[in-house]
Formats: C-alpha cells, sequence, structure tokens
C-alpha cells in the first residue's frame, strides 16, 4: 500500500477523523487515541484446528457447541440420601428405609418406591423415582431406617440433566480467549480438537545508533537495549507469534529495509525509538512514503510520542524510546489493539479499580499520567502507594510495580487518602 505525498488526506487518516469530533495530532488524549486506533482495525483471516490441550491461549474461532448435557443425568449435588420429595413431612420427622447405594460412576439399579431412599455419593446418577437428597450431617439412623428432620425441601441438592450445558448449545462464543477454565470446559464435553484462529505475526525492533546488544561491551555513549526484551516479553505473553529484528541504525537504507521486510511478513510491525520531535527527518518521510502513518503527541506521560498506521499490509506501532515509556503505551494502546486484531470478542480491557492513595503525588491538569504503584493490604485495607523515582526512564518502576495508578486527563494532585484509579498489571487466570 504505497501512497503519494499529495494534499489528499490518506484513507487511515479520513477513517479515524469521521469517527472524531475534535482530532488533533498535537494534541490527542489518551481516550482518544485509544478510540482512534480501535477505529481502524478489524481480526485478521486465518484458522487452524489444534489438539485442545494446544488452545491454550488461543482465540476460539468459532462457537463451541456441546454435543452432549452436561451433566449427562439428573445427579447428586451432595453425599446424603436420595429420596422422593413427596415422601417428606413438612411439620415432623420423615423416617425411610433405606435399600441401596448409589456411587459416582455406578448407579442404583433399581427403583425407589414410597417410604424408600437409597444413600448417595455427590456425583451420583439420581435412582429411578427420586427427586431429592438431603445431606448426611442432618439426618439420623436407627438400623436400616434413616430419620429425616422437618424442615427439608422437594428437589433440592440435585443438579439436573443439562444444567450447566445443554447438548446443541453453545458452551463458548467465538473469540474467547482460551484458559485453563475453557480446557477443562471443552474437556469435559469430550472434545479432541478445536477450530482457533491462527497467532498474530508480530515483526518488532528497536532504533538508535547509541543501542548496544545484551553481551556486548558498553562504549562511550551506548546503552544496552532493553526494549526489545520487554517487547518480547509482553507480545509472547500475548501469545503472538514473534520476528525479532534485532537493532536497525539510524540510516535511511536500513531503516527502509527493516520496514519493508518487517510488513512484507507481519500482521503488525513495532517499533522503539525514532518518533519523537527532532529525530532524523528521514524517518517520519520514509514511513510516510512506505505506508499511511500518522505521528501523534498524545497528553500523557510517559509515552508522549506515538505514531500509527499501516507499512504495505502490516499495521505499524512506533512506540517511544524511553524503556519505561515503552511499556506504558504498549499496555494503553498496544494490547488492545492486538487482542482485536486476533479476534478476541468481549471486553478484554483492563478494569479500572478505585483504591485509596498511601501517597501524596504531584500532577498538572490536561494530560493523563501512568504512575507505577504497589498496590497492598494493610490492616485489612487495600491501599496503593507510588514505587519511587518515576522517570520515563527508570525501568525498576516497572520492575517493583504491580499496577499503574491511573491519574485522570483533568485531574490535579491528590492527597493521602484520596481515592485514585489503579489498573491491576497481572491477571489471576
Amino acid at each position: 500500500m504505497t501512497h503519494s505525498n499529495g494534499d489528499a488526506m490518506n484513507d487511515i487518516k479520513k477513517k479515524i477523523i469521521s469517527c472524531m469530533d475534535d482530532y488533533d495530532p498535537d494534541a490527542l488524549t489518551v481516550e482518544k487515541a485509544r478510540e482512534a486506533i480501535l477505529a481502524c482495525l478489524s481480526p485478521i483471516e486465518g484458522v487452524e484446528r489444534v489438539a485442545v490441550r494446544s488452545s491454550l491461549g488461543r482465540i476460539l474461532a468459532e462457537d463451541v457447541i456441546s454435543p452432549i448435557d452436561v451433566p449427562a443425568h439428573d445427579n447428586s449435588a451432595m453425599d446424603g440420601y436420595a429420596l422422593r420429595g413427596a415422601d417428606l413431612k413438612p411439620d415432623c420427622e420423615t423416617r425411610l428405609r433405606e435399600v441401596g447405594v448409589a456411587y459416582a460412576g455406578r448407579a442404583y439399579e433399581g427403583e425407589v418406591k414410597p417410604g424408600e431412599c437409597v444413600r448417595i455419593m455427590t456425583g451420583a446418577v439420581m435412582p429411578r423415582g427420586t427427586d431429592t437428597v438431603v445431606i448426611q450431617e442432618v439426618v439420623d439412623r436407627d438400623g436400616d431406617v434413616v430419620i429425616v428432620p422437618p424442615g427439608e425441601k422437594p428437589g433440592q441438592n440435585v443438579r439436573s440433566a443439562g444444567e450447566d450445558l445443554a447438548s446443541g448449545k453453545p458452551a463458548l462464543k467465538a473469540g474467547t480467549l482460551v484458559r485453563p477454565a475453557e480446557l477443562g470446559l471443552m474437556a469435559s464435553l469430550g472434545m479432541a480438537e478445536v477450530a482457533v484462529r491462527r497467532r498474530l505475526r508480530v515483526a518488532f525492533f528497536s532504533t538508535g545508533d547509541e543501542l548496544a546488544s545484551v553481551g556486548s561491551v558498553l562504549k562511550e555513549g551506548e546503552v544496552y537495549d532493553s526494549n526489545r526484551y520487554t517487547l518480547y516479553g509482553m507480545l509472547a505473553r500475548m501469545g503472538a507469534e514473534l520476528i525479532d529484528m534485532g537493532v536497525v541504525r539510524d540510516d535511511r537504507a536500513s531503516l527502509e529495509q527493516a520496514f519493508l521486510q518487517a510488513s512484507a511478513h507481519a500482521d503488525v510491525v513495532i517499533t522503539s525509538g525514532g518518533v519523537s520531535v527532532g529525530e532524523a527527518d528521514y524517518t517520519r518521510e520514509l514511513l510516510e512514503r512506505l505506508g499511511e502513518v500518522l505521528f501523534w503527541k498524545i497528553a500523557m506521560k510517559p509515552g508522549r510520542p506515538m505514531a500509527f498506521g499501516r507499512i504495505g499490509k502490516a499495521w505499524f506501532f512506533g512506540l517511544p524510546g524511553n524503556p519505561v515509556a515503552v511499556m506504558v503505551t504498549f499496555y494503553q494502546f498496544v494490547r488492545d489493539a492486538l487482542f482485536t486484531l486476533a479476534g478476541r470478542g468481549g471486553d478484554f480491557r483492563v478494569p479500572l479499580l478505585q483504591v485509596p492513595c498511601a501517597s501524596a503525588m504531584r500532577k498538572r491538569p490536561g494530560r493523563t499520567e501512568f504512575q507505577r504503584g504497589i498496590l497492598y493490604c494493610e490492616g485489612g485495607r487495600w491501599q496503593v502507594r507510588v514505587t519511587g523515582s518515576q522517570g520515563s526512564g527508570v525501568l525498576r518502576s516497572m520492575s517493583e510495580a504491580n499496577c499503574f495508578i491511573v491519574l485522570e486527563h483533568e485531574r490535579g494532585s491528590v492527597q493521602p487518602g484520596e481515592l485514585v484509579s489503579v489498573q491491576v498489571m497481572d491477571g489471576l487466570v
């Protein structure tokens, strides 16, 4: 997809402006930037069938239809006694004769008649004639006679056939991310394979003459390339197929070759560095010549400069060069974009929790700030505090943090005890 440098707005800019009333690339809010990116994206094509166990971390490509009822039969939800609900006396004890035992996986073969009951284990099929289970803890026994106290209800403690999943109905929707619970659910249906969307292919590289590879000896003015490692970690945890293109030096030929190679093989290209004001002009000229790339100044800290668009058939994200800014912009913009491209359905945004802040924080209105925080429990009460130095080059602040403290666009300084919005970094399931 190559475009001229004429005056006409390119397709991406037209699409963004058409869905936003106040688009301003030099003063874009965080929410507007998210809105602009997601307005352009749709899921990639490509489906494959994999073994159920291999589907962990993948996105379902089609609804999973239950071939059976789960549970397959009415069964007991508790250890106790299966009986006929009509036998229960509401105001006095009920005396029933025990006639057998029902085990999970080994049903009671006979039919329970009026005045009879069967000892039953959790998960065992309900014997014919019964519709109620009384838990073992409440009954008394007199030989083979079971004495049930008043107050038990007909139909209690029974799981009906198809109560969890009904045969022929969707058990899981297309677009579902397969987690451990989904693995178990599909296994409970006896499924051996499942259709999933193909993995998103993501190429990434760092730019800059000052970057040195891990393991080399630093020369004067050099720094080790940490951004490529954090990008690798964030992308790998999202299940993407990765193309690590290393460090690309600040010269026109090297950058052009890297952009062309990356866009030819990947669905998404991500770079760090090279999008700030004052950086080499040919980077901007090169990106605009090879595709449709918009350069934004986002009202946020850290991570103000960012580029978004297309190079060839690949979507492009140009992230800042500072290590913390790379991670913040990835989690606030790229994460949701990648899930959208991968076909994940539902609301996968990271929720904002309201938590008292233990420390004061200085902030001026007019930008969104993402402070690195530590969420902790003290005296039975959850609180949050900052990790310390919040400089965009202090990667240690991300290592020590377990959450972002999100200070909204119009919010000013925070006093101790005030509620703040918190994004927890790690999920449980």
